[in-house]
Protein backbone atom coordinates (compact mmCIF):
# COMPACT_ATOMS: atom_id res chain seq x y z
CA UNK A 1 0.00 0.00 0.00
CA UNK A 2 1.21 3.49 -0.78
CA UNK A 3 0.07 6.99 0.10
CA UNK A 4 0.20 9.55 -2.70
CA UNK A 5 -1.28 12.94 -3.60
CA UNK A 6 -4.59 12.72 -5.43
CA UNK A 7 -5.09 13.86 -9.02
CA UNK A 8 -8.20 15.20 -10.79
CA UNK A 9 -8.58 11.79 -12.48
CA UNK A 10 -9.09 10.21 -9.04
CA UNK A 11 -12.35 12.09 -8.39
CA UNK A 12 -14.65 9.14 -9.22
CA UNK A 13 -12.70 6.79 -6.93
CA UNK A 14 -12.40 9.31 -4.09
CA UNK A 15 -16.07 10.35 -4.11
CA UNK A 16 -17.50 7.20 -2.47
CA UNK A 17 -14.81 7.41 0.21
CA UNK A 18 -15.59 11.03 1.02
CA UNK A 19 -19.30 10.24 1.08
CA UNK A 20 -18.73 7.43 3.59
CA UNK A 21 -17.73 10.13 6.04
CA UNK A 22 -19.82 13.03 4.77
CA UNK A 23 -23.02 11.78 3.12
CA UNK A 24 -25.33 13.27 5.76
CA UNK A 25 -23.43 16.58 5.73
CA UNK A 26 -23.59 16.81 1.93
CA UNK A 27 -27.32 15.96 2.03
CA UNK A 28 -27.83 18.85 4.45
CA UNK A 29 -25.71 21.17 2.30
CA UNK A 30 -27.75 20.34 -0.82
CA UNK A 31 -31.15 19.91 0.91
CA UNK A 32 -31.37 16.59 -0.93
CA UNK A 33 -31.34 12.94 0.07
CA UNK A 34 -30.77 11.85 -3.52
CA UNK A 35 -27.36 10.11 -3.54
CA UNK A 36 -26.84 11.16 -7.17
CA UNK A 37 -26.80 14.82 -6.09
CA UNK A 38 -24.13 14.05 -3.49
CA UNK A 39 -22.04 12.12 -6.03
CA UNK A 40 -22.12 14.95 -8.56
CA UNK A 41 -21.29 17.48 -5.80
CA UNK A 42 -18.23 15.54 -4.63
CA UNK A 43 -16.95 14.51 -8.07
CA UNK A 44 -17.23 18.07 -9.35
CA UNK A 45 -15.45 19.68 -6.41
CA UNK A 46 -12.75 17.02 -6.05
CA UNK A 47 -11.79 17.38 -9.73
CA UNK A 48 -11.49 21.18 -9.44
CA UNK A 49 -8.70 23.30 -7.96
CA UNK A 50 -8.88 25.77 -5.09
CA UNK A 51 -11.71 24.47 -2.91
CA UNK A 52 -11.81 22.61 0.37
CA UNK A 53 -12.60 19.27 -1.31
CA UNK A 54 -10.15 19.67 -4.19
CA UNK A 55 -7.81 16.86 -5.15
CA UNK A 56 -5.07 19.36 -4.21
CA UNK A 57 -5.97 18.79 -0.54
CA UNK A 58 -6.36 15.01 -0.74
CA UNK A 59 -3.97 12.12 -0.24
CA UNK A 60 -5.06 8.62 -1.19
CA UNK A 61 -4.00 5.14 -0.21
CA UNK A 62 -3.59 2.73 -3.12
CA UNK A 63 -3.61 -1.03 -2.87
CA UNK A 64 -3.11 -3.04 -6.07
CA UNK A 65 -3.97 0.02 -8.21
CA UNK A 66 -7.22 0.64 -6.31
CA UNK A 67 -7.85 3.67 -4.11
CA UNK A 68 -8.90 2.22 -0.76
CA UNK A 69 -8.52 5.25 1.53
CA UNK A 70 -8.46 9.04 1.35
CA UNK A 71 -7.74 12.01 3.58
CA UNK A 72 -8.69 15.62 2.80
CA UNK A 73 -6.56 18.10 4.74
CA UNK A 74 -5.90 21.84 4.43
CA UNK A 75 -4.80 24.95 6.31
CA UNK A 76 -7.71 26.02 8.53
CA UNK A 77 -6.81 29.67 7.98
CA UNK A 78 -7.87 29.21 4.34
CA UNK A 79 -11.33 27.81 5.11
CA UNK A 80 -13.34 30.82 3.91
CA UNK A 81 -11.34 31.13 0.68
CA UNK A 82 -11.53 27.39 -0.01
CA UNK A 83 -15.23 27.35 0.83
CA UNK A 84 -16.18 30.03 -1.74
CA UNK A 85 -16.43 27.57 -4.70
CA UNK A 86 -18.40 25.17 -2.47
CA UNK A 87 -20.73 28.00 -1.49
CA UNK A 88 -21.21 29.01 -5.15
CA UNK A 89 -21.97 25.39 -6.13
CA UNK A 90 -24.48 24.83 -3.32
CA UNK A 91 -26.24 28.15 -3.82
CA UNK A 92 -26.58 27.50 -7.56
CA UNK A 93 -28.19 24.11 -6.87
CA UNK A 94 -30.43 25.12 -3.96
CA UNK A 95 -31.30 28.74 -4.78
CA UNK A 96 -30.62 29.47 -1.13
CA UNK A 97 -27.93 30.94 1.06
CA UNK A 98 -25.12 28.63 2.15
CA UNK A 99 -23.53 29.64 5.42
CA UNK A 100 -22.35 26.57 7.34
CA UNK A 101 -20.55 26.92 10.61
CA UNK A 102 -16.75 27.08 10.64
CA UNK A 103 -15.51 23.58 11.37
CA UNK A 104 -11.86 24.61 11.64
CA UNK A 105 -9.87 27.60 12.73
CA UNK A 106 -6.74 29.53 11.97
CA UNK A 107 -3.67 27.89 13.47
CA UNK A 108 -4.46 24.30 12.56
CA UNK A 109 -4.28 22.01 9.59
CA UNK A 110 -7.74 20.53 9.37
CA UNK A 111 -8.50 16.93 8.48
CA UNK A 112 -11.83 17.55 6.76
CA UNK A 113 -12.38 13.92 5.85
CA UNK A 114 -10.66 10.61 6.43
CA UNK A 115 -12.25 7.44 5.08
CA UNK A 116 -11.39 3.85 4.18
CA UNK A 117 -13.44 1.47 2.05
CA UNK A 118 -15.44 -0.83 4.36
CA UNK A 119 -13.69 -4.00 3.14
CA UNK A 120 -10.31 -2.45 4.03
CA UNK A 121 -11.26 -1.07 7.45
CA UNK A 122 -9.49 -2.50 10.46
CA UNK A 123 -6.25 -3.04 8.51
CA UNK A 124 -4.40 0.06 9.71
CA UNK A 125 -5.10 2.23 6.67
CA UNK A 126 -6.81 5.02 8.60
CA UNK A 127 -4.02 4.96 11.16
CA UNK A 128 -1.44 5.12 8.34
CA UNK A 129 -3.12 8.22 6.91
CA UNK A 130 -3.13 9.83 10.36
CA UNK A 131 0.53 8.98 10.88
CA UNK A 132 1.29 10.49 7.44
CA UNK A 133 -0.48 13.71 8.50
CA UNK A 134 1.35 13.74 11.83
CA UNK A 135 4.72 13.25 10.14
CA UNK A 136 4.02 15.80 7.40
CA UNK A 137 2.40 18.58 9.43
CA UNK A 138 3.17 18.13 13.13
CA UNK A 139 6.66 16.61 13.18
CA UNK A 140 8.11 18.22 10.04
CA UNK A 141 6.38 21.61 10.19
CA UNK A 142 5.39 22.07 13.83
CA UNK A 143 1.72 22.53 12.89
CA UNK A 144 -1.39 21.66 14.89
CA UNK A 145 -3.77 19.08 13.41
CA UNK A 146 -7.49 19.43 13.98
CA UNK A 147 -10.61 17.45 13.08
CA UNK A 148 -14.24 17.01 13.99
CA UNK A 149 -15.56 13.66 15.11
CA UNK A 150 -19.01 12.43 15.94
CA UNK A 151 -18.71 8.66 16.26
CA UNK A 152 -17.19 7.22 19.48
CA UNK A 153 -15.28 4.47 17.63
CA UNK A 154 -13.60 7.08 15.40
CA UNK A 155 -12.80 9.25 18.41
CA UNK A 156 -10.96 6.29 19.98
CA UNK A 157 -8.75 5.97 16.88
CA UNK A 158 -7.84 9.65 17.05
CA UNK A 159 -7.13 9.46 20.78
CA UNK A 160 -4.83 6.46 20.22
CA UNK A 161 -2.58 8.53 17.96
CA UNK A 162 -2.52 11.52 20.31
CA UNK A 163 -5.50 13.77 19.55
CA UNK A 164 -7.22 15.37 22.52
CA UNK A 165 -10.57 17.09 22.95
CA UNK A 166 -10.31 20.83 22.20
CA UNK A 167 -13.94 22.03 22.22
CA UNK A 168 -17.37 21.31 20.80
CA UNK A 169 -18.22 22.73 17.38
CA UNK A 170 -21.46 22.55 15.47
CA UNK A 171 -21.60 21.58 11.80
CA UNK A 172 -24.90 21.49 9.92
CA UNK A 173 -26.67 21.74 13.24
CA UNK A 174 -24.91 18.72 14.79
CA UNK A 175 -22.57 19.10 17.78
CA UNK A 176 -19.21 17.39 17.24
CA UNK A 177 -16.01 16.99 19.20
CA UNK A 178 -13.26 19.22 17.82
CA UNK A 179 -10.02 17.37 18.54
CA UNK A 180 -6.46 18.54 18.06
CA UNK A 181 -2.99 17.10 18.06
CA UNK A 182 -0.59 19.83 19.07
CA UNK A 183 2.61 18.28 20.31
CA UNK A 184 4.57 15.44 18.68
CA UNK A 185 5.25 14.09 22.16
CA UNK A 186 1.50 13.34 22.41
CA UNK A 187 1.71 10.94 19.47
CA UNK A 188 0.91 7.34 20.34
Amino acid sequence: MKIRPASPQDAKAITPLMLLAMDDIVARFLHSNDPRDAIVFMETLIAQENNQYSYENIHVVEHEDQIVGAMCIYDGALLHTLREPVKAYVESKTNGRFEPEDETEEGEYYIDCLAVLPEYQGKGIGKSLLRFAIETYVKSQGKVLGLLVEKPEARKLYEKVGFTFHCTKTLTGKPMAHMQLIDVHQCG
